[in-house]
C-alpha cells in the first residue's frame, strides 16, 4: 500500500498532467477530484495541490505504477481532445515512472483500436506483464 506523500505525489502528478494544456477542464477536474477520493485525499488537500505542486515521488511497486499509468491514459481521453502532444507528454512520464518505453509504445499504438481511446485495465495488465517478464 502506498502512504500519503506518494498519494499526493500521484495526485500532483497527474494535476501536471491535465494542465499540459493550460487549464484543466472540468471534466478533468471531475475525473481528479473521483482519484482524490479513491487515494482518500480530501477535497480541500486536492485543491491545494492544483496551485501548489509536490515533488514527484517515485513509486516503488511496479503494479502501483502501471495503475497510475492507468489513471493518466484515462486522464489523457477523457475529454475526447487528444493529441500528439498529449501521447508525447503520457510517454515521458510513463518513462519518468520507469515503465518500459515498448510497454508504453504498445498502449499508444494500441489506444487506437479500443473505444474512446480507453484501453482496458486486463489488457494493459497484460502489456506491461509481458515486458516485465
Amino acid at each position: 500500500m502506498i502512504n500519503r506523500v506518494e498519494k499526493l505525489s500521484l495526485l500532483s502528478e497527474m494535476i501536471a498532467f491535465a494542465k499540459y494544456d493550460k487549464d484543466i477542464k472540468n471534466i478533468e477536474y471531475n475525473f481528479l477530484l473521483g482519484v482524490a477520493r479513491q487515494l482518500e485525499i480530501s477535497r480541500e488537500d486536492f485543491d491545494y495541490l492544483i496551485d501548489h505542486p509536490i515533488t514527484y515521488t517515485h513509486l516503488k511497486s511496479h503494479s502501483e505504477r502501471i495503475v497510475q499509468f492507468h489513471r493518466l491514459v484515462l486522464l489523457m481521453n477523457i475529454d475526447e481532445d487528444s493529441s500528439s502532444k498529449g501521447a508525447i507528454k503520457l510517454y515521458n512520464f510513463g518513462l519518468r515512472m520507469g515503465l518500459s518505453h515498448e510497454s508504453i509504445s504498445k498502449v499508444l499504438y494500441l489506444m487506437e483500436s479500443f473505444p474512446n481511446k480507453i484501453v482496458p485495465p486486463d489488457v494493459l495488465i497484460d502489456i506491461f506483464k509481458t515486458q516485465y517478464n
